[in-house]
């Protein structure tokens, strides 16, 4: 399978001014293995939100985490490793006081760093996400119509309908 690029975009659009034309998407699932672009406090309509306000951002960041993963065909539950950035460290305890609600019982594996800016100065955290979608999830996601779950079409009847 190719790899899916979701929600594509050009930099021009998102910094102009600024001579940067570079051809991204929010997305790429690859196999069964999803990357997301750093979420910040910008909505994926590119609308800042939470401006000086860490918590606002961050819960602003994980939706849009969940919405993508979900247009990848991922959920927040296939989360494997996330790397959050934070401008102060000051916002550490609102930042990871959000995206820990978000991801309770999941327990990825994380790495925190204190940065000294993001690509825009409004940021003041970013998550980066990466996530694996189990075997016999990507399987029953990519299978066509009518195809029984297990590879070798036993009596399982569970078959996906479509939408």
């Amino acid at each position: 399978m190719a790899h899916q690029r979701i929600r594509k975009f050009n930099t021009a659009k998102m910094y102009t001014g600024k001579g940067m034309d570079d051809d991204l998407c929010m997305a790429v699932r690859a196999g069964n293995r999803v990357f997301l672009r750093g979420q910040t406090g910008f909505d994926l309509d590119g609308n800042m939100v939470g401006i000086g306000d860490p918590a606002a951002q961050a819960e602003m960041a994980m939706q849009c985490v969940k919405t993508l993963l979900e247009e990848s065909g991922a959920k927040l539950e296939h989360i494997c490793k996330t790397t959050i950035y934070i401008t102060d460290r000051a916002y550490r305890e609102e930042v990871y006081t959000v995206i820990g609600r978000w991801l309770k019982g999941i327990h990825p594996c994380s790495t925190g760093l204190i940065v000294q800016g993001l690509a825009r100065p409004e940021m003041v955290m970013e998550i980066d996400v990466e996530a694996i979608i189990p075997e016999a999830d990507a399987w029953r996601l990519n299978k066509p119509c009518g195809v029984a779950d297990d590879v070798n079409n036993s009596t399982k009847k569970n078959v996906i309908k479509p939408r």
